[in-house]
Order: structure tokens, then C-alpha cells, then sequence
């Protein structure tokens, strides 16, 4: 143990000396922040649209006095032309959306990939539900049917039993998603430094010489990149947790919705730590096999893009958490960071993820000091 501290205790001085090592475990969680006060501006402003950027509706035919008050009561700005004049008038953007009719049939036309023309065209669905219901209630009272008879066969009314809506959970789920990336961009220069960056500058084949087993040097240098990887969680999850009360009391789309809790930052920490670890061992183990330090960047350049993408994968596809996935590497962190992200705490999956974790570890560990007692692999020449 004394050993395995003198190894501790070096690799941190070096860490901490080195300005590239500070700079990627402090300044890259700032990003984080940034991220989701960035992202919650984007959605407020696609939310609070004014109605005047996507109301112009154009109609290739005369509409009748109903039509027209409906028009005026969703505030929409009518234009009356024939079919060619309103396609150049939509292609010059002149209009955002216009509907042709063919005797009973009405046509909305719109441009999908334009977020004005796809707002007018829900409007003016809008619009022709109204009519339509005009149109109905005026046959009904025609042939002397009483309207309220069929307006009351069926009424509804929407109750959200959600404590969170779905910007809340999308920016959470991200900004989690993003510590985990931090973590990992973060773990691969001090595992490159501590391994490849060693071979190069010769200064491990000194450290060999010394009377200390591969064990102790293996488990020294993991435990300096796993407290550097647990500091940039820990502060990630600091300024994640700073920006999300921040945006939560700022914009109008998380109003009444709680965003964070203490339950969801302790369960977020014990994950941070069991990732950090994991990840630690894997960026040493790949560093380990190479023999120079740009060697070493290029082969844990895959692992950044692993830790980030199987989450946000599953997030997008929305597959429920499961014993199974608890235990795969990198999608149970992000699947358990969903479901704590969404008050969804459940302790077998916990349980599970660090059962494979310290698995993962065990296998690494073994791996990486059979490989230091390999010349072949420590020395470059």
C-alpha cells in the first residue's frame, strides 16, 4: 500500500503540474453549462413564436362570410388568389402556407423543412376544424336536429400526470450525457501522460528499476486518473446542477416543473464515480498498448465518441432500462442517468451497473499488468 501511495502521490504531482492535464480536467466541464443554458434559450424561442411570422394563408377560392370570421378569429392574415399567383407568392415567401380546394376537398399546402410554413399549416388545420364544425352544426340545425345533442356525445380535457415535461427531460437527460463525455475527454490525456507519454520520455523504465511490483505501478497511476476523472465529474455536476436551477427559475417552458432534486445529484454522483473508474481503466489499458503519445490520442480518440453516442442513441429511441442493459459498459451509465434524471431511481439497476463496473475493472487491471511485464510492450525499442 505504501508503494502503491508513493505511485499515487507521483502521478498527481505531474497531473497537477502539467497546464494540458488542468486545462482539460477544469475548463471543459464550462461547456456544460453553456450547453444547456443554450439549448433551453433555443427551445424557449421556438415555443414563444409570435403568430404573426407564420400566419399568412393563402386561398385559391372566395370564402364565405363564416370562413372569413373564423380567419379573423385565429388571427390569421387571408390572401384570396388563384393557384399560380399563390404558388409564386409562397415560393417568394410572401405567404407561409395555402390551401387549394377541389370541390369538398381542401389541400394545405406547406413546406416541411420550414418552421413558419409548418406552424401556418397547423393553423390552418385549425381553420378548417372550425369550419368544418360550422359546416356541421348548420346541416344539424337545417333539418331541425338539435345541435347539443351531438356536441355533448363526447367531451374531453387534457391532465398532465408528468412531473416533468418534455424540455426538461431532454435538457437534463443531455447535460448528463455531456459529464459523461467530459469525463471521458478528460480521463485520456492523464492515461496518456501516465503510460505512452512514460515509454516516450523513458522515465518508466527508470521507475522499474526501482523495487516496485507492476501492481502497485498499475494501481497507482488508475487511481490518479480516477481522481482526476471523479474532480471533473464532481464539478461538471456542479455547474450542471448551477445552470439547471438557473434556467429552471429563467425561462417560461420548465414553469412548475421540478428539474432537480437531491435524490437525482447524490444518484448522479455515485454514477460519476463508478464511471470514472471504468473509464479510467479502459483509457490506461489502450494507452498501455501504445508506444508513443500521439499513438496513444489516436487510439482513445474512439472512446470519447463511444461514451456519448449509445446514450444519446438510447435517449432518442426511448428504450426502458432493464437488468440486461444495467449491465452493459457505457449504456448502463447513460441508461441509469435517464432514468435518475427522471425520478426513476431504481437500486437493482444501481446495484447491477456496479457489479459490472468492478468486473471491468478486475479484467482491466489484470490485462494491463501482464502487459508491464511484457518488454515487448513497455519499451519501443
Amino acid at each position: 500500500m505504501n508503494k502503491t501511495f508513493l505511485i499515487l502521490k507521483k502521478e498527481l504531482r505531474e497531473l497537477f503540474r502539467d497546464k494540458k492535464s488542468l486545462a482539460m480536467m477544469l475548463i471543459i466541464p464550462i461547456f456544460i453549462p453553456l450547453i444547456i443554458i443554450g439549448m433551453s434559450a433555443l427551445f424557449e424561442s421556438q415555443t414563444d413564436v409570435d403568430v404573426s411570422t407564420y400566419n399568412k394563408i393563402g386561398f385559391n377560392y372566395e370564402l364565405s362570410p363564416e370562413e372569413i370570421t373564423i380567419l379573423e378569429s385565429l388571427d390569421i392574415d387571408y390572401q384570396i388568389a388563384d393557384t399560380n399567383d399563390l404558388e409564386t407568392s409562397f415560393a417568394d415567401q410572401e405567404i407561409n402556407s395555402y390551401i387549394t380546394k377541389d370541390g369538398n376537398n381542401y389541400i394545405i399546402n406547406y413546406d416541411e423543412a420550414n418552421v413558419e410554413s409548418s406552424y401556418a399549416a397547423e393553423l390552418a388545420k385549425n381553420y378548417l376544424e372550425s369550419y368544418k364544425s360550422v359546416l356541421e352544426n348548420n346541416y344539424l340545425a337545417s333539418n331541425n336536429i338539435d345541435t347539443t345533442l351531438f356536441n355533448n356525445l363526447l367531451t374531453y380535457e387534457q391532465k398532465s400526470i408528468e412531473q416533468q415535461n418534455f424540455y426538461a427531460n431532454y435538457i437534463v437527460n443531455y447535460g448528463f450525457l455531456f459529464i459523461l463525455m467530459a469525463i471521458t475527454v478528460s480521463a485520456t490525456y492523464p492515461a496518456t501522460d501516465a503510460t505512452a507519454g512514460e515509454k516516450e520520455r523513458g522515465t518508466l523504465e527508470t521507475l522499474l528499476t526501482f523495487p516496485i511490483k507492476s501492481k502497485d505501478i498499475i494501481v497507482g497511476k488508475l487511481l490518479s486518473v480516477t481522481i482526476s476523472s471523479i474532480i471533473t465529474g464532481i464539478l461538471s455536476l456542479i455547474l450542471a446542477v448551477l445552470a439547471i436551477f438557473y434556467v429552471g427559475n429563467t425561462y417560461d417552458i420548465y414553469e412548475g416543473v421540478t428539474l432537480i432534486n437531491s435524490s437525482i445529484i447524490i444518484c448522479s454522483l455515485i454514477i460519476i464515480i463508478a464511471y470514472s473508474i471504468m473509464i479510467s481503466g479502459l483509457c490506461i489499458a489502450v494507452a498501455s498498448m501504445s508506444k508513443t503519445f500521439k499513438e496513444a490520442q489516436s487510439a482513445l480518440t474512439p472512446l470519447t465518441f463511444i461514451s456519448f453516442f449509445p446514450g444519446m442513441i438510447v435517449f432518442l429511441i426511448n428504450i426502458p432500462n432493464n437488468a440486461l442493459l444495467s449491465i452493459i459498459p457505457f449504456i448502463n451509465f447513460s441508461m441509469n442517468f435517464t432514468d435518475v434524471a427522471n425520478g426513476n431511481i431504481n437500486i437493482l439497476y444501481l446495484t447491477l451497473m456496479f457489479i459490472s463496473t468492478i468486473l471491468i475493472i478486475v479484467l482491466v487491471i489484470y490485462y494491463i499488468i501482464k502487459q508491464y511485464k511484457s518488454e515487448k510492450v513497455l519499451f519501443s525499442n
